[in-house]
């Protein structure tokens, strides 16, 4: 499942449900969203249409009022209230930056800046947050792009709710895959040129990281920041957020129906690899990259192999290649084995266990196919995904350095087997 909700106008519309907090429970869905600008939204259009049906009752919009002069806000609608709460103070343009500035410890100072200069209207966001819950309302919050500003509302509310670190910097992270439509149209609204700054647009994990690190230093935790900056009771407010917009996790994992994959899924699977991939950086994993397979790869994989898919209800939870040879890892083989790669499942919207029961499934096509093995590899660099394999009845064979013929890279791999059957 994409956690962006599909817009035309709209490229980072994100709904903060179902992240995992503490004691077993998440976050409820359909009550808390995250939006690029709202401005962009037209009446009489499948976009407002879309909108309305939401349900919000709240829109808190954390631009300049300058940007709102310019750019234009939310229509009216009388099924929800606007708030302007303008948390910068400092203004600058991403897009006029050098070549040379480097995105993570520079946005991570000017967060800093909006975190202390930005108090009053950050303390009445999350007052608006808390009242919205308190009352049962969906509410939305916003900025420009959906990335810097509405990226550190976001973190505090996901901190106050429980949610832990390596999740909170994976939320700020998936602007990634809003962030070459955002640049598209930023080039359509400057006569086809492109920013000056490579990294215009693009919201790489350490950028959050590094913010986090600097508020922790500087007040122990999200909650101490509240507490000493804002003025408000930390844990009078993490109380309201956690009663009213988190639930228990589904006790049992829903059924899961499988299909193979055609070329109109190739789409869906490279935006599932690149949410995938954001999940492991988050979490220091450095396997995959977002942007490392497109949708040409998959449609080979279709061609030369299999891929399969998995569906939670009318979601896409999981996918995986299944090929029936693999001579650049494995060298000539007689055909006794499937070979497994790129296990992804959609983090956080899959049913618990959803990768595993994937894996199954490709193990259960290659048994089907006469062949007694099921292998894959990891990087060597992965103790935590060998263990996961291991865990699944993969026995490790041995590591291997690997010079791929096609992109020319060189890495060290751990190859694993598992006897089927």
């Amino acid at each position: 499942m994409d956690r962006h909700i599909s817009f035309d106008a709209l490229h980072n519309f994100r709904d903060l449900g179902g992240y995992s907090a503490d004691a077993g429970r998440r976050v409820r869905p359909g009550l808390l969203y995250r939006s690029d600008s709202l401005g962009k939204l037209a009446v009489g259009t499948a976009d407002w249409e879309r909108f309305l049906s939401l349900g919000i009752r709240t829109v808190v919009d954390l631009r300049y009022p300058w940007e709102i002069d310019g750019r234009g806000r939310v229509p009216d609608h009388p099924s929800f209230s606007y708030r302007n709460l303008s948390i910068e103070h400092r203004p600058y343009d991403q897009a006029a930056l050098t070549p040379d500035i480097d995105p993570g410890p520079y946005l991570a100072e000017r967060f800093a800046e909006v975190a202390q200069d930005g108090t009053k209207e950050i303390r009445e966001a999350l007052e608006a947050v808390a009242e919205a819950a308190r009352a049962d309302e969906p509410l939305v919050f916003h900025c420009a792009s959906g990335k810097d500003r509405t990226g550190l509302l976001a973190a505090l509310v996901l901190g106050l709710l429980g949610v832990d670190e390596p999740t909170i910097v994976e939320d700020f992270s998936l602007t990634e895959l809003a962030a070459p439509a955002l640049l598209a149209d930023w080039r359509d609204r400057n006569g086809g040129h492109s920013p000056v700054w490579p990294a215009f647009g693009r919201a790489p994990a350490r950028i959050m990281r590094l913010f986090l690190a600097d508020l922790t230093a500087r007040h122990g935790s999200i909650a101490g920041y509240v507490t000493d900056s804002l003025a408000l009771d930390a844990d009078a407010l993490a109380d309201t957020l956690r009663t009213h917009l988190l639930e228990p996790a589904p006790a049992a994992a829903p059924p899961l129906t499988y299909r193979k994959a055609v070329p109109a899924d190739a789409t869906a699977l490279t935006r599932l690899h690149d949410a995938s991939a954001l999940w492991q950086l988050a979490r220091g994993i450095r396997d995959w990259r977002p942007g490392g397979k497109d949708e040409a790869h998959f449609r080979t994989r279709m061609t030369e192999g299999e891929v399969w898919l998995a569906f939670a209800g009318d979601h896409l939870a999981a996918a995986c290649e299944l090929w029936w040879d693999d001579p650049v890892h494995w060298g000539p083989r007689p055909p006794e084995a499937g070979y497994v790669h790129r296990l992804m499942a959609a983090s956080h919207t899959a049913p618990r266990g959803t990768g595993r029961r994937m894996l199954a499934e490709a193990e259960a096509r290659i048994t089907a196919a006469g062949r007694p093995y099921a292998r894959l590899d990891c990087l060597t660099t992965s103790p935590r995904l060998r263990a996961y394999y291991e865990a699944a009845g993969y026995t490790p064979l041995r590591d291997q350095q690997i010079h791929h013929p096609t992109t020319g890279r060189t890495y060290e791999v751990t190859l694993m087997e598992k006897r089927l059957g």
